[in-house]
């Protein structure tokens, strides 16, 4: 697969995980039923550039991924901050998407360090990129570095590192 398809790959499985929350009702039951939590995350997500090695997302932050949304969360912070388990799974799938850029295939993380510096709140626009960092056993292994920060500011919000390895490639179907 040459590279410009590899990009063109990580791009068009970004964009059906966009798709579906677009398809379902983002904060809706379907949502939850049908294992669409990726999307539920990526609800409102806007990719900027995928290239090799990179992906650039925006993100505007929806109020159903905040904990002052969730009554469900005994521990509400009463400022309407992004949940660290959405931010996770938005930091992990667009890391992925930047190693299928160069990898042709999605990997799987094995090893996955977060430090958040500053919250985001809801409709606060932030901007995820992640950028391969480094390959190891014959590219078996490939780290990634997924960084969010404020739009407007540059404040970071999250730093996300982590180390994905292959299973079985992923084939397209778009």
């Amino acid at each position: 697969m040459g590279m410009d398809k590899r990009e063109t790959a990580a791009r068009e499985w970004l964009e059906s995980i966009i798709g579906k929350s677009q398809s379902q009702d983002a904060a809706g039951e379907g949502v939850w039923k049908g294992g669409f939590f990726d999307a539920l995350s990526f609800s409102g997500l806007r990719i900027s550039r995928v290239q090799a090695g990179q992906a650039l997302c925006s993100f505007r932050v929806p109020a159903h991924l905040t904990v002052k949304w969730n009554k469900s969360v005994s521990a509400q912070d009463g400022e309407g901050n992004w949940q660290a388990g959405a931010m996770a799974t938005v930091m992990d799938d667009v890391g992925a998407a930047a190693i299928m850029t160069t990898e042709g295939l999605i990997k799987i993380s094995v090893q996955f360090d977060i430090s958040y510096f500053s919250p985001a709140r809801t409709n606060e626009e932030v901007e995820i990129d992640a950028r391969i960092m480094e390959h190891k056993g014959g590219r078996r292994l490939t780290a990634v570095v997924v960084e969010i920060r404020k739009k407007g500011n540059g404040q970071i919000v999250a730093v996300g590192r982590q180390w994905m390895t292959s299973g079985r490639p992923f084939h397209s179907n778009l």
